[in-house]
């Protein structure tokens, strides 16, 4: 019974070694300051990421040799992010382990419910704990703390941004106008009729000005199919078979089930797949849909040809492409 005794009083832990920063404190300060430091780089993570959200356009680009042309917006985004949360941590890890209390604490079990008496002691505790972190005495690690967490804080706030404003008409509106020409999506490239073969599939966008970038918001909208049958394999109503040229036709290549990109065709069935959730439309019935979870035909657009025989759009889309949103019923 006694050795057992004796055994609670000293359970063998080792011999206890201070740090450096307990008993130098030259040491302490430089601890100190390291932890303001990792703190400061949180923070400029945090303001990296808020003036990338606010100030990088969305498709400007910046080219490295490994990875090839990366979007800056999202690159300095995420390397904001990663620094701030990172940092923090790291700076919250080396406080802990070089200037917080190391002391080894047995606590008896006891009711759940303390005693007024116990509670009241425990608040003392926490209070002698913040005093023992430094917390009032380091004033450096207090303020760098409070910019790193403050900032911290703040970035949740801005990404808010994208909940507004509402985009009123601009989701209804694609980039294709009357008269503008199909090019090749790689490429650029003005497509005449005889470019595309019975069977043939191309991928195409609206043309753009010399000098003109393209935004990623509208080939997100813009992205459309070229598809050539012969025209007695249509099974169209007279307005629908007049937006068709030569056995061409043109829809967009935006599921209109999630917005997934429609990318394969299968030839001898005239059938498009999306390969996300296997929504099926019918190329023959204007992307009539024939399997899956989508509600409605994929949008098509009217196609002639200009002057030179390059093929262009009649008219724009009429009506919204893509998956439904507020605003639309079906």
């Amino acid at each position: 019974m006694s050795n057992e005794i004796e055994a609670i009083k000293d359970p063998g832990l080792p011999v206890h070694v201070h740090r450096r920063a307990d008993t130098d404190p030259k040491a302490a300060k430089k601890a100190e300051r390291q932890v303001a430091i990792l703190f400061l780089l949180s923070a400029a993570g945090t303001v990296l990421l808020i003036a990338s959200y606010l100030f990088i356009p969305q498709d400007v680009f910046i080219f490295f040799p490994i990875l090839g042309s990366t979007n800056a917006h999202q690159l300095f985004l995420g390397l904001g992010m990663a620094a701030s949360l990172f940092f923090i941590g790291m700076g919250a890890i080396h406080w802990a382990k070089t200037l917080m209390p190391d002391e080894e604490v047995i606590i008896q079990r006891h009711e759940f419910r303390s005693p007024d008496e116990d509670r009241e002691e425990f608040v003392k505790a926490a209070k002698d704990g913040a005093e023992a972190a430094g917390l009032g005495r380091r004033s450096l690690i207090r303020r760098t703390l409070g910019l790193s967490l403050g900032l911290a804080g703040l970035s949740p706030l801005i990404l808010l941004g994208d909940l507004g404003p509402l985009p009123d008409e601009e989701q209804k509106m694609t980039s294709w106008k009357k008269g503008t020409r199909l090019v090749t999506d790689p490429g650029d490239r003005p497509i005449r009729p005889e470019d595309l073969e019975v069977g043939a599939v191309a991928q195409t966008l609206p043309a753009i000005a010399a000098g003109e970038h393209r935004k990623l918001s509208d080939i997100a909208k813009d992205a459309v199919l070229l598809i050539r049958l012969r025209p007695e394999e249509f099974n169209l109503d007279a307005e629908r078979l007049s937006w068709t040229h030569e056995g061409i036709i043109a829809f967009s290549k935006i599921c209109s089930h999630m917005g997934c990109a429609v990318a394969l065709y299968e030839q001898q069935t005239k059938h498009l797949l999306c390969p996300c959730h296997q929504s099926t439309f019918d190329v023959t019935r204007a992307a009539k849909v024939i399997f899956g979870p989508s509600a409605r035909p994929l949008p098509q657009l009217a196609i002639t040809v200009d002057s030179e025989g390059y093929l262009v759009a009649q008219n724009p889309f009429n009506e919204p492409v893509g998956p439904s949103f507020w605003g639309r019923s079906a």
